[in-house]
Order: structure tokens, then sequence, then C-alpha cells
């Protein structure tokens, strides 16, 4: 009802801030070096058919230095999520904790995860349920979703690759230029 209610009325500014920041906090925030901090980067895009732009561009960003801890998400609607595309590699597993995050920092400079039960878990209950309620286009919980994830991260860079088109979650340059403005 409660995911209607937002699709159905919307939110202000200050409640979209408000529930972004609850989500992030639902779990732990990362914590990392001091020595990284500069280096902490994250891009996230707003998907379509077809988006695979994280997979190439996390390790991308590693070889250069930096430490990319990104927290992604499953297919919402006809879209296909990262971690849905990482899952069809055998052996791969989108669930880490933080202490095995930084471990495969420090060795690798890249991760790709999922919400958890540590990480967002507000997120993740809530994602799970636009899927299934008809709340996927929500502007407030598009936005609240995705930052929820970055705040956690803590990071210090942040690439937002917004998507339009026919084959993206929002169809128009007008609608994608609002959820930017958003986000």
């Amino acid at each position: 009802a409660m995911l209607m209610a937002i699709r159905l009325r919307g939110m202000d500014p200050d409640e979209t801030l408000t529930l972004t920041r609850e989500m992030a906090v639902s779990g732990r925030v990362l914590e990392w070096p001091d020595s990284w901090q500069r280096l902490l980067v994250d891009k996230h895009s707003t998907g379509g058919v077809g988006d695979k732009v994280s997979l190439p561009l996390a390790p991308a960003l590693a070889a250069c230095g930096c430490k990319v801890p990104m927290i992604s998400g499953r297919g919402l609607g006809h879209t296909g999520g990262t971690l849905d595309k990482l899952e069809s590699v055998p052996g791969f597993n989108v669930s880490q904790s933080p202490e095995q995050m930084r471990c495969i920092l420090e060795q690798v400079g890249c991760c790709i995860v999922g919400q958890s039960e540590e990480l967002v878990p507000a997120d993740k209950v809530l994602y799970a349920l636009r899927d299934v309620t008809a709340t996927v286009d929500s502007l407030p919980l598009i936005t609240a979703s995705i930052l929820s994830k970055k705040a956690a991260e803590k990071v210090s860079a942040l690439v937002l690759d917004v998507k339009f088109g026919s084959a993206a979650l929002y169809t128009s340059l007008d609608s994608a230029r609002t959820l930017a403005q958003s986000l």
C-alpha cells in the first residue's frame, strides 16, 4: 500500500531525501581506509535492455587505481539487472559481507554485490516489492533506491548513467531528464 501511495501521490524532495537516508542506514554503512577516500568511485545506470556498462567499467576503473564498491540491483520490469547478468556466470557470488568487500577491493580493486541483510536491507525488500506492485517507474522510489545504495558505499565520486528510449525504463528524454534532476 505504501509503494502504491508513493507511486500515485509522489513525494516531495524532503520526503524522498528522508526515505533515501533511512534506507541507506537500514544496514551497515561501509567504512574504508582513509587512504582510499579520494579513490572510492562508482557509477549507476538506470538500465535498459542490453545495458552492460558496469561489467567492463568496474575493472577498468580498478586498473586505473580506483576502488569500486558497487552495490547493484536486479532487473526490474523488462530490463535485466547487473546482478542477474553476473549470476549467469557459474560460481559468481553477488552476496558478500562488508568485510569480504574490503578484502576484494584490497586484492582486485572492484566488486559488484547486491543488497543483503547487512547492506541496505530496506532497499532489498522495497526493490523486490516494486517489481510485483507495478511501482517500478515511481520517481521517488527509483531515486531512493539508487542513492541509498550509493550512500551506503560512501563513495567520493559517482557517475549516473540515465537511459531513455524504447528499451529503457523511461522512454522520453523529458522523463529521463526529470529522473536525472531528482538524482
